[in-house]
């Protein structure tokens, strides 16, 4: 071992799975965090944020869009369809991006109302048990609950785009799924290809 200081190392010994044996500088080496975890979890380094997974599984465009109610009504969309809609235009900053976006596309609510969900006065009682999966085609999923995107309860939007920026969403698909009050958008879900409404049991 090298003369001086670097002779006060010490090292200690961490059993890993009963089978093997790492040595490993004194705990005042900085790097010492960093190779603990490589080695105790080897593929934590690969692991996406929880918000951000959706965006490195391939992506597969939307072409169309389904919803499913709770009592089994189901429509689907394709993307003529939907454009025929009555649309709302929203603005919004894209905490990933970092930029302003101005989005334009159908309020949730009123896709929800074609399923027969209640609205307004009459989300009550059993009703704020009742959840809303949004899914895209990478199988990237959130749950809002029925409160949650119902104006009438709750402040901010939540709304299927087709377009953003006055121009089609391009790589995020045919349909978009954001909401104006997320201070990060980890439940924006682009390719969005399924909309479930779910009732959820106390």
């Amino acid at each position: 071992m090298p003369e001086g200081p670097e002779k006060e190392l010490r090292f200690y010994a961490i059993a890993i799975d009963q089978s093997k044996i790492v040595r490993m500088p004194h705990p005042r080496s900085v790097l010492l965090p960093f190779v603990l975890a490589a080695v105790l979890f080897p593929g934590a380094a690969s692991l996406p944020a929880q918000d951000m997974g959706h965006q490195s599984q391939p992506a597969i465009p939307s072409t169309s869009l389904e919803i499913q109610g709770i009592d089994g009504k189901s429509i689907a969309l394709s993307p003529e369809e939907f454009a025929a809609l009555p649309h709302k235009t929203v603005s919004v900053f894209n905490a990933h991006s970092k930029i302003n976006e101005k989005y334009s596309g159908v309020p949730l609510t009123e896709l929800l109302a074609k399923v027969g969900v209640p609205l307004g006065e009459r989300v009550q009682g059993k009703a704020f048990l009742t959840g809303i999966i949004a899914e895209g085609t990478d199988h990237y999923s959130v749950l809002f609950a029925l409160a949650e995107v119902d104006p009438s309860i709750h402040t901010g939007d939540v709304i299927v785009a087709d377009s953003v920026d006055d121009h089609k969403l391009g790589k995020d698909g045919a349909f978009k799924l954001v909401s104006t009050e997320e201070k990060r958008p980890a439940r924006w879900v682009r390719n969005l290809a399924s909309i479930t409404v779910i009732e959820v049991k106390p």
